[in-house]
């Protein structure tokens, strides 16, 4: 399913649906974050997704970091709640969603960085190698929260 992202849009799609989605950032030893880079849009970003029902956000962040990266991690703290209603995800099948995501932070307990059908990238990288990627904005601003100590982050 194809995805388009409006982000300070001034004239987006009204959104029909606000789906809680849960991330993990994932730093290991070396101090390097866990980014995918994403099929349907081409851009890095932090694991995760929406979270199903019965599901727990830590629970959610946990099981979409192993199935978009093939790394599993446990939590380690809180980032933040990051939902700005001047971000919309506009889908193929009709649904344009309003951003609505709960990020933690975790550590890597095992695994190996493996490419899936969500990503066709899954890396280890330092903070001083971010800039050289195409991260959205939103993303940023999640990893940004977490290098600079400002969290958590409550938008």
């Amino acid at each position: 399913m194809g995805r388009t992202e409006y982000y300070h849009d001034p004239k987006p799609p009204k959104a029909n649906t606000l789906i809680p989605a849960c991330n993990l950032l994932v730093v290991n030893d070396a101090n390097e974050i866990l980014l995918q880079r994403r099929r349907d849009t081409g851009q890095w970003a932090l694991p995760g997704g929406a979270q199903d029902i019965g599901e727990t956000p830590a629970a959610c962040a946990i099981r979409e970091c192993l199935e978009e990266t093939g790394i599993i991690a446990e939590i380690t703290g809180f980032l933040g709640v990051y939902s700005n209603p001047d971000h919309i995800v506009a889908y193929t099948d009709g649904e344009i969603r309003q951003q609505y995501e709960v990020t933690y932070i975790g550590r890597p307990t095992g695994g190996e960085p493996t490419v899936n059908d969500e990503a066709d990238g899954v890396r280890w990288v330092a903070p001083t190698d971010l800039s050289a990627l195409d991260i959205h904005q939103s993303m940023h601003l999640q990893i940004g929260s977490y290098l600079t100590g400002t969290y958590p982050y409550l938008g």
